[in-house]
């Protein structure tokens, strides 16, 4: 597999390590120094680009790919209000998108659980649920990716005849997420549920960003040589 990574931040830089020892081929690294390297003559052979950058670089850097016919895989936070549009691009041009707000797989091990325990969580309406979240400072979105990803699938499992939405939304600020960013944090995430009795909580936290990088590589993996548009769940 041909690949090209955009973004060779710490994220990067795992990733290469990754592609290079499961045999694949990066041809074309892409950094804030060489963006306009990021064109139709560097993409004409690469099978799949691997996208982790900043939220206000990637939208841009995910047209580029699919207007030029590369498959591509993102990881970047904080700019998904514009997903649908990338969506319908990738449609419209025949291509191949894969795009998850974390890569890990016990993060979406926990997205499974968590919108099983809101769908069980809502027969008991005593629970507050609150959420946190932990990074490191050098994190550009707040709340992460991750956060809103598990906020907007409790609140899509509420029952709205219960008054306590009154019409349908996926608003994560609904519910209350506390973030934060220390040190070198690579993530940690957690929800909570808590009455005056006792106190219910999941809680996921990642060692080091190698778990990121590898589940973003075996996406590529799948993607190559696809069309259509794929999340976690599809590849699960």
């Amino acid at each position: 597999m041909k690949t090209a990574i955009i973004g060779y931040g710490k994220m990067g830089r795992e990733i290469e390590k990754i592609l290079i020892s499961r045999g694949h081929e990066v041809a074309l690294i892409i950094d804030i120094d060489n963006a306009a390297d990021l064109n139709a003559e560097n993409l004409a052979n690469i099978d799949v680009a691997i996208e982790f950058t900043t939220p206000s670089t990637a939208y841009n850097n995910i047209r580029t790919c699919l207007e030029n016919g590369t498959a591509v895989v993102s990881g970047t936070t904080g700019w998904t209000n514009r997903l649908q549009e990338l969506q319908e691009l990738c449609r419209e041009k025949g291509g191949a998108m894969f795009y998850a707000s974390n890569y890990s797989l016990g993060v979406n091990l926990m997205f499974r659980l968590n919108r099983e325990l809101a769908r069980l969580m809502n027969n008991f309406p005593a629970y507050e649920i609150s959420m946190a979240e932990t990074h490191h400072t050098e994190k550009k979105d707040s709340p992460s990716g991750t956060a809103v990803t598990l906020a907007e699938d409790i609140i899509a499992r509420i029952d709205r005849k219960s008054g306590w939405i009154n019409e349908p939304t996926n608003d994560p600020s609904l519910i209350g997420i506390e973030s934060f960013r220390i040190g070198a944090n690579p993530g940690e995430h957690s929800v909570t549920y808590t009455s005056e009795d006792d106190v219910l909580e999941i809680r996921h936290s990642i060692k080091n960003r190698r778990t990121l990088a590898l589940g973003a590589v075996v996406a590529a993996e799948f993607l190559c040589g696809k069309q259509g548009i794929y999340t976690m769940e599809d590849l699960f």
